[in-house]
């Protein structure tokens, strides 16, 4: 160790000293060090003390064990890290506000799910995640859909939205930091749910497109859950051509984008093929269907009649009167089809020229009679439903009376009244507004009006001797039932409200209670009406009467998957290939957003 230190001392203080010099020193020490040294390390002795010896000198050696917080870094199973969650397990609560094209979105939402894995519950106390799909027509439905966004909030639950209201103002206070999925992005639906268990906020609200030009939406061949297994409701485009005052939909739906007729026709031999028995057509207008891609309604409608089964029915859903007035010819033989409702929604929203100007509504009062006198008359028992808003901005007394005359003309057995709501952002809003206390009364003298008649008297043929018979003979009281009242053929496709009885409509689409028959269920069979009220009509069935099965198969079960076959299941690859038109999430032309935080 001497020599070692004598060879560090001449290195630093020799300042002349030179790599020659170093081997020169090396070479006069003694015989221990003669040799070259080629490793440092073999100037250690045999004398000095090993690795392992100086591991094992110090035996009475204790680590030291530091004190720390039972609350830091600690993780409850309740809360585990996001990447460690399994998504597709879990149970969500699915909620809709609105029309029946916002409807048809929720089953299409639903089924999705359900085939990846998730469990659709209708209890909401027990699901993880709150799927709520609104509506944007009034403010009090956009109102529920608020409060609910609060509710799940407060009991800790996720939630996704969907429909009108984040899709035309995705920027609302209320709204911020949630997921929403846009009108026409639900075919990924999956995807949104899964980021949104997992802790992220992801927004995809963009447009369908093909080559630039805007699609009606997502494919009509998507997993869905019906609401009710007999009932298919195709949405055969979205948008609309007009512009109107009061609008806040057509901000969330946009412009025509219409479906090609051979997708909706394949999607109802689909619906047969299910079990399904009646087909509901739905659209923001669908008297515009078709304008954009080169074909008009009428033409859809006949080729969907090819495909419609003995015992089933197709019901065409609302349309403006500026498109039909285009088509009235061939619309009245499609509406005296056998296996088409005789049933037109036509909303007029004003007797007033004047107020139907300010509305934006392109057409007069005369178009509106005109379309209605000439269906009544080229389809006898047509029922005709129409909408009227009371109280829209500028409306004076003497506009609301010409509603009233055309009421009282009409006697629509199917009204909807609505009082006039001001929606943020429409050009309605900015308008001088009717005095809430007018617009209340106005909607108050019209509802006493459409409960002042009863449209379903003339079907009551009768009524009068049934109530004289009813103390005599039940022999007596059931020859009036079958000679006596009206013979109807009714489809029979839910329960009602109260549950006492089943819901069927004749093929003018009015409503008759039948009895709770299991046997009668999706089955096309005749009654005769015994009873009227004011939206109803009670029948008892003919016994001797033919009954009609328009299903091919056997109906899908309550909460069934459509469009999959017995016991498959769709992993998230076969989601992803089904589903993702654009695909992955976070392309540019989908406009996503990902928030990547908590979600509240």
């Amino acid at each position: 160790m001497l020599y070692l230190f004598f060879f560090f001392f001449f290195f630093f203080f020799s300042p002349g000293l030179s790599s020659k010099g170093i081997s020169v020193v090396l070479k006069k020490m003694p015989a221990a060090c003669d040799s070259v040294l080629e490793d440092i390390e073999d100037i250690v002795s045999a004398q000095d003390p090993k690795p392992h010896d100086r591991q094992f000198v110090r035996k009475n050696v204790f680590p030291k064990v530091r004190k720390r917080s039972s609350q830091q870094n600690t993780q409850t199973d309740d809360d585990p890290p996001s990447d460690s969650i399994i998504p597709g397990v879990q149970k969500i609560w699915i909620r809709t506000w609105g029309c029946s094209h916002n409807n048809s979105d929720g089953e299409y939402m639903a089924g999705q799910l359900a085939a990846y894995g998730y469990k659709i519950t209708d209890n909401s106390a027990e699901a993880d995640l709150w799927l709520l799909n609104s509506c944007t027509v009034k403010n009090p439905a956009e109102d529920h859909f608020r409060n609910s966004i609060k509710k799940a909030q407060e009991g800790n639950k996720k939630v996704v939205l969907a429909g009108c209201v984040p899709q035309a103002q995705p920027r609302q206070d209320y709204l911020k930091g949630l997921s929403i999925i846009g009108v026409q992005q639900i075919d990924r639906v999956v995807e949104v749910v899964e980021e949104t268990i997992k802790g992220h906020s992801v927004r995809l609200l963009g447009q369908k497109k093909d080559n630039g030009k805007r699609l009606g939406g997502a494919r009509l061949d998507l997993p869905k859950i019906r609401k009710n297994p007999l009932i298919e409701i195709i949405s055969i485009n979205t948008g609309c051509l007009n512009a109107c005052t009061y609008c806040k939909t057509k901000h969330a739906r946009g412009d025509l984008a219409s479906y090609p007729i051979e997708e909706l026709v394949d999607r109802a031999k689909q619906s047969f093929q299910e079990g399904v028995c009646e087909i509901w057509l739905t659209s923001e207008d669908t008297g515009a269907y078709g304008r954009d891609i080169g074909t008009d309604l009428p033409t859809l409608l006949w080729k969907l009649v090819e495909v419609i089964p003995e015992g089933a029915m197709l019901r065409l859903g609302m349309t403006n009167p500026p498109y039909i007035l285009e088509h009235l010819e061939e619309m009245a033989k499609i509406l005296n089809h056998p296996r088409v409702y005789a049933f037109l929604h036509i909303p007029v929203q004003s007797a007033s020229d004047s107020v139907l100007m300010d509305m934006k509504r392109e057409y007069c009062v005369a178009d509106f009679k005109r379309v209605v006198d000439f269906l009544k008359e080229k389809v006898p028992g047509i029922t005709i439903a129409t909408d009227i808003i009371c109280g829209f901005p500028g409306e004076t007394d003497e506009d609301f009376q010409e509603t009233m005359k055309l009421v009282e003309q009409y006697r629509f057995p199917s009204l909807f009244i609505n009082q006039f709501y001001p929606r943020p952002g429409t050009p309605a809003a900015k308008m001088h507004q009717v005095p809430a206390a007018v617009k209340k009364q106005r909607t108050k003298d019209l509802s006493q009006l459409f409960h002042s008649y009863n449209p379903y008297d003339h079907k009551q043929k009768g009524k009068l001797l049934h109530l004289c018979l009813t103390r005599r003979k039940r022999v007596v009281h059931e020859l009036w039932r079958t000679e006596v009242g009206e013979r109807q053929r009714v489809l029979v496709t839910e329960e009602s409200f109260d549950s006492n009885y089943y819901v069927a409509h004749n093929p003018f689409y009015e409503q008759v209670l039948v009895p709770k028959d299991p046997v009668l269920m999706g089955k096309m069979v005749e009654v005769n009406i015994y009873e009227a009220g004011k939206h109803f009509m009670k029948g008892q069935p003919v016994s001797d009467a033919r009954v009609y099965t328009a299903s091919i198969t056997r109906p899908l079960a309550k909460g069934e998957v459509s469009g999959l076959t017995e016991g498959q299941h769709m992993s998230s690859d076969t989601i992803c290939l089904v589903m993702c038109t654009h695909g992955r999430l976070g392309k540019e032309e989908d406009n996503v957003e990902f928030l990547y935080s908590d979600t509240p």
